[in-house]
């Protein structure tokens, strides 16, 4: 069995150290099952160190010249030599308690992918709100969070992998497709709660509280024409970080 961990980063160099060291420390989880692991990180086009120190942080390092998170995670994944794929974002932080209930997954045999809830670093009420909202819709509906997603390789690869058509809302995309695939083969999709992601609440820092309602607002009544279009999904490649 073998484990591909995979990184998409967008001018990441102020986190990627932090997280490839708490990845590295999560995959020692997986060599409790004798599992081969390779950590990929796609640099998706940076403009700064983010390429040096993830080869520093000890990943393999695969180019995506076009800035969007789908095909960073496409190029990423079209690299890897795993069995099992997980995603992993560059401002995340997962726990080797997270990785090792992956792996309980993963052996069980019932499972086709899933993902986890999610824990903002240094959050604020309005935030925590956000975020248990969120967590009981992933739940509930076995849609993952981009910020973390585990799936079986060949299972990832059947569906076609993320969207390139979509800027934002690609990982529910995939989550709807991954789950009528595992209802085909008998299989079950999870979102595991008891040890969840720390990802950063950075996002916050930059938008205004009504710039994020403007911006949940506008994607609720476009639905999917937004998710489709740049210039709409500019939080997201403004490259501030």
């Amino acid at each position: 069995m073998k484990i591909s961990i995979v990184v998409p980063a967008f001018n990441e160099e102020r986190l990627i150290g932090e997280t490839l060291a708490s990845i590295r420390e999560a995959m020692t989880e997986f060599s409790r099952w004798s599992w081969e692991t390779e950590l990929i990180v796609c640099n998706n086009n940076s403009t700064d160190r983010t390429d040096e120190l993830a080869r520093a942080g000890g990943a393999r390092v695969v180019f995506e010249p076009i800035n969007q998170i789908a095909r960073a995670r496409n190029t990423g994944a079209a690299a890897a030599t795993g069995d099992w794929l997980i995603f992993v974002d560059a401002d995340s932080k997962p726990s080797r308690e997270l990785f090792a209930e992956v792996a309980e997954q993963i052996v069980s045999g019932k499972c086709l992918g899933g993902g986890a809830t999610v824990q903002l670093e240094g959050e604020t009420s309005f935030a925590g709100r956000g975020i248990f909202v969120w967590n009981w819709i992933s739940r509930t509906f076995n849609w993952f969070a981009g910020s973390f997603i585990f799936c079986n390789a060949e299972a990832f690869r059947s569906v076609g992998g993320f969207s390139n058509e979509l800027f934002v809302a690609e990982e529910i995309d995939l989550s709807k497709r991954l789950n009528r695939l595992a209802r085909e083969k008998g299989k079950k999709v999870v979102i595991l709660h008891r040890h969840p992601l720390l990802t950063s609440a950075r996002r916050l820092h930059f938008d205004s509280r009504g710039e994020q309602l403007r911006f949940l607002g506008k994607t609720i009544l476009k639905g999917g024409r937004f998710s489709r279009d740049r210039e709409h999904c500019h939080p997201w490649y403004d490259g501030r970080r």
